[in-house]
């Protein structure tokens, strides 16, 4: 008798997995961080962009706490410059699904697994996000941090929030996929059985395998088959076509 347990939920990241707007993510910060101050050419400024790769994934006014530690007042403007940028960016340049994203999302749905988007974007810009994608049809969760008691990635809450919401049994049921250290370890602290990094975001195959990943994969595309196989087994041993 096989002991694969069946994938029931699948936990999906946007930025650099299912859409591809890092470059406009990182304007954005950018922008903020110009508004307090710490202007492009300067140590502090690339100090501060640093902060920003390697905490991505992660809530963004926690980003913005690492960089103005201290002062709550100075993040909660950061954060806010950075979502009315962001924002601005989505009504002017649209956003762009990742290759092959919809025929991901409609093979799994098609196999009975629930899909959620989970994000360190607010609630408001998560919102603004589905409204662009017109994804509303496509998904059954979206998930921000505040959705989830406040506390996003890499803590499991988001993921461990989409299975009570789902009404999936076991965390085991579930898979996770992003392009974050922050994103792996959310998925594996939370339980699921498949934490898929994928090599289309910002973080190396090292800072993947590092977060907990159980898979890397090349693209989004080649998710479903992970997901679906029934060979997966009992060990999970990363693997690439790099």
């Amino acid at each position: 008798m096989s002991d694969v347990v069946p994938i029931k939920l699948v936990c999906l990241d946007l930025a650099g997995t299912t859409v591809g707007d890092i470059a406009m993510v990182e304007r954005a910060f950018a922008e903020a961080i110009a508004t307090q101050g710490i202007v492009p050419g300067t140590g502090a400024y690339a100090r501060a962009m640093v902060h920003v790769h390697r905490s991505r994934g992660c809530p963004k006014i926690d980003v913005f706490r690492g960089i103005f530690p201290g002062n709550e007042a100075q993040a909660q403007a950061a954060n806010l410059t950075f979502e009315r940028s962001y924002e601005g960016a989505l009504e002017r340049a649209g956003l762009v699904p990742m290759p092959g994203v919809m025929e991901v999302l409609d093979k799994l749905r098609g196999n009975g697994i629930k899909l959620a988007l989970i994000t360190g974007f607010s609630r408001t810009t998560l919102s603004r996000i589905l409204s662009v994608l017109g994804w509303h049809d496509k998904i059954d969760l979206a998930i921000s941090p505040e959705d989830a008691g406040g506390r996003g990635r890499p803590w499991p809450d988001m993921v461990l929030h989409a299975v009570l919401r789902s009404g999936v049994p076991d965390v085991r049921q579930v898979a996770v996929i992003g392009d974050s250290e922050s994103d792996m370890l959310c998925g594996k602290r939370a339980g699921a059985s498949i934490v898929a990094g994928v090599m289309t975001g910002v973080h190396s195959k090292e800072r993947l395998l590092k977060g907990g990943a159980t898979h890397i994969l090349d693209s989004i595309a080649d998710f479903p088959n992970l997901v679906l196989s029934d060979d997966l087994g009992t060990t999970q041993v990363a693997s690439s076509a790099r």
